[in-house]
């Protein structure tokens, strides 16, 4: 079945704030199916470098259906968080960009089982060869783990009514299905939220669990400040605010703020290592109605300072 179109997320703002240089080298991190990654190579030169990494074995295969022919373009099948680990990137990077969470053509196949719109295996992994699927954690997970994760990834107020129910459904049948978990957690808390699915929360936490996706974005936010240059950028889209208050929380821990708080004494700041570049942005109107899924983006930019205006 042919994809459908998929709709990188602000786009020309992700790309301008890694602010390319035609001879630089730039890092994507979440390839996905490459809208970002076109954008920056379009402004390369010759002498100009992109490296691809995803974890999704789909997307390095469009990433290597498209790219691999280009000198330009070096590819790797891995999570962002071991950027630092690959090779090409040892002599620094002049750009990181990285477009977090699930993207469109996962939530779109329902083989993928990410979505609640549509039955399918309930798996959730990015990468389908590695690690536990979301039906195998459901199957072992005791109650309170259950609870956990869907109060700590999804925020959802009802993780214990949900956990417990799932532990009961399994005495008679294992949860396989997204239909089957959906229709569980309906049952369970019902139509709360007016144009919201009420197991949005439920399978957003499984999603965020079964990938390790706040570990990856915290190891991958250390790898790209390691590798990146002075005067290097680091142009971050966020999709939740889980995401999105690590990204703020990294770059204002390297931006050499006083540390502490109003009750105790200041702690002396480490030395600058990162700047942010501007304010946050968010997408336009237009944006948001042309493209659903962008709505609750957040774009963040910072730029590796040098240590002598770090110092």
């Amino acid at each position: 079945m042919a994809e459908r179109q998929h709709i990188p997320v602000m786009l020309n703002e992700a790309v301008e704030g890694l602010a390319v240089r035609a001879g630089g080298r730039y890092l994507d991190g979440t390839f996905g199916r490459g809208g970002h990654a076109r954008a920056v190579l379009s402004r390369l030169g010759p002498e100009g470098r992109l490296l691809l990494m995803d974890r999704d074995p789909q997307a390095i295969a469009t990433a290597q259906r498209e790219f691999a022919a280009d000198p330009r373009v070096s590819i790797r099948h891995a999570n962002f968080s071991t950027l630092a680990e690959w090779g090409e990137t040892a002599e620094g990077l002049d750009g990181v960009l990285l477009d977090l969470g699930v993207s469109s053509p996962q939530l779109d196949e329902a083989a993928r089982g990410f979505s609640f719109m549509a039955d399918g295996p309930l798996d959730m992994r990015m990468d389908p060869t590695q690690g536990e699927s979301a039906a195998d954690f459901l199957a072992h997970g005791d109650e309170r783990e259950i609870a956990d994760v869907l109060w700590i990834y999804g925020e959802e107020r009802f993780s214990r009514k949900i956990a417990r129910a799932i532990v009961e459904h399994r005495e008679d049948s294992s949860l396989t299905r997204t239909g089957e978990l959906a229709a569980l957690v309906e049952r369970v808390v019902g139509r709360r939220e007016p144009g919201k699915h009420p197991a949005t929360r439920t399978f957003q936490a499984l999603r965020i669990r079964v990938n390790r996706e706040l570990e990856s974005v915290e190891h991958g936010l250390d790898a790209a400040l390691e590798r990146l240059k002075p005067g290097g950028r680091l142009s971050v889209i966020s999709f939740h605010s889980l995401e999105d208050r690590l990204v703020k929380q990294f770059i204002r821990d390297h931006s050499g703020r006083v540390q502490g708080s109003r009750r105790g004494p200041p702690v002396a700041a480490a030395p600058a290592k990162l700047a942010a570049v501007g304010k946050a942005q968010f997408p336009s109107g237009a944006e948001q109605a042309a493209n659903p899924r962008a709505r609750s983006a957040v774009l963040r930019v910072a730029e590796k300072v040098s240590p002598e205006r770090g110092a």
